[in-house]
């Protein structure tokens, strides 16, 4: 079956909550230890307001993560930390979001086998384009998967760490081709006015 608040796309809303654990310099608080699947990490909490739409559509799959702010400027050790720490930690993938400089997803993969999707936040100065691009030109040998810009991206990152976890997991690959059934079904029922 479809995540509900799916199926028409459901837009991020109102003021973001900050991210859970924003607060916190430990890496292994959250969820609990074990349970959590994916890691959304942001460098700022002015990122959460696109990074939140990740977190949606995780949570709307039911797929266990944790949100929390992780700067590779301002607290380099913990985001050491925070990454040798990830597979121990049971994380199978981390999505990292980062604008300007966006140095974030790149440090994450240089320090960890676990798959990195970065997610280029829009920016003031240049419309995300540098985080964009600071992002997809990884040197070869510390691959990061990189997502469109803004919330398009997010949502779209956290459907391809569910499509990752899903090649093991039976129920929420079930859950994934229903939710991709019913985009193609409102696809074929538009009808434009004419």
């Amino acid at each position: 079956m479809m995540p509900a608040s799916m199926a028409a796309g459901s837009d991020p809303g109102s003021e973001p909550d900050p991210p859970k654990g924003a607060a916190s310099a430990d890496p292994s608080a959250g969820q609990g230890a074990g349970s959590v699947l994916v890691g959304v990490v942001m460098g700022s909490d002015s990122d959460w307001a696109t990074m939140r739409r990740c977190s949606e559509v995780l949570a709307d799959f039911g797929v266990a993560h944790e949100c929390r702010v992780v700067s590779a400027h301002r607290t380099p050790e913990l985001l050491t930390e925070y990454a040798r720490s990830a597979e121990s930690r049971g994380l199978q993938v981390i999505v990292a979001g980062a604008g300007g400089a966006a140095h974030l997803p790149g440090m994450l993969a240089s320090h960890t086998i676990v798959p990195v999707i970065g997610v280029p936040i829009l920016s003031r100065a240049l419309n995300g384009i540098d985080s964009l691009l600071s992002i997809v030109q990884m040197p070869s040998g510390v691959p990061v998967a990189t997502m469109a810009i803004g919330e398009a991206g997010a949502a779209n990152a956290a459907l391809l760490a569910v499509a990752m976890l899903a090649r093991r997991d039976p129920e929420l690959a079930g859950r994934l081709t229903a939710y991709r059934a019913a985009r193609a079904e409102q696809v074929r029922a538009t009808e434009l006015g004419g």
